[in-house]
C-alpha cells in the first residue's frame, strides 16, 4: 500500500468537494463577486460541477491504485488520518448545507419607506 499515492488521492478528493461546495451552494456570490450575466453564472455552474467530478474521479482512481500497488519506504512515514477526517468534515458541512438549503426561505426582507418615497403598484 503506497500511503503517498493514497493521500495525493485523498487531497484530490478534498479539493473536489470544496469546489462542489463552493459551485452548490455559492456561485450565486461568485458570480455576483465577478459581475458574471445569467448565462455566464450558468456556465460557471456547470464547469464547476464538471470539474469537481474530474478532481473527484481522478483522486478515488489515484487512490485506488495506492491501495493496489505495493509500498516503498518512504511510506512509512506518510499520515493519512488526517485527510480522511476533512473529507468526513467537509461531506458532513456538505449535508449540513444542504438541509439548511431546504429551510431558507427566497422572499427579500421588506423595507420602511422613507419620508417623502411613495409606492408604485
Amino acid at each position: 500500500m503506497r500511503k503517498n499515492t493514497i493521500r495525493s488521492g485523498m487531497r484530490l478528493v478534498l479539493a473536489a468537494l470544496v469546489v462542489i461546495i463552493i459551485t452548490s451552494f455559492y456561485y450565486d456570490r461568485v458570480a455576483e463577486i465577478l459581475s458574471l450575466s445569467l448565462d455566464a453564472e450558468l456556465l460557471t455552474y456547470r464547469l464547476g460541477i464538471f470539474c469537481a467530478a474530474a478532481l473527484g474521479g481522478y483522486g478515488v482512481v489515484l487512490a485506488a491504485f495506492g491501495l493496489v500497488l505495493p509500498g516503498t519506504h518512504r511510506d512509512s512515514g506518510v499520515r493519512i488520518v488526517p485527510a480522511f477526517l476533512l473529507i468526513v468534515a467537509l461531506v458532513s458541512l456538505f449535508f449540513y448545507l444542504l438541509a439548511a438549503s431546504f429551510d431558507t426561505t427566497r422572499n427579500p426582507p421588506r423595507e420602511r419607506l422613507r419620508p417623502g418615497e411613495t409606492l408604485t403598484i
